[in-house]
């Protein structure tokens, strides 16, 4: 993996981020490494919660209707003041 400081990325973007396309770049900052580089991937990863199941609680809430005050009224209500 080829290593650039924060530095020289800075002053050649556009060529390391060309350059990250065929191999990964570690970013170093006093030579530590701070983030990395990588190619992006042609698929975008599974979204995470698509097939998560909701908790028995927050299924419970959904199934309520709420009732009560028209929202309209209660605004109405607020203008009058």
């Amino acid at each position: 993996m080829r290593t650039v400081s924060i530095r020289e990325l800075h002053t050649r973007t556009g060529h390391y981020v060309r350059a990250a396309t065929r191999q990964p770049i570690a970013v170093t900052e006093r030579g530590t490494t701070i983030a990395r580089l990588v190619p992006a991937t042609e698929s975008p990863p599974p979204p995470r919660f698509k097939d998560r199941a909701l908790r028995p609680a927050f299924r419970r809430l959904l199934g309520r209707p709420h009732l009560g005050t028209d929202s309209g009224q209660l605004i109405s209500e607020d203008r009058d003041r």
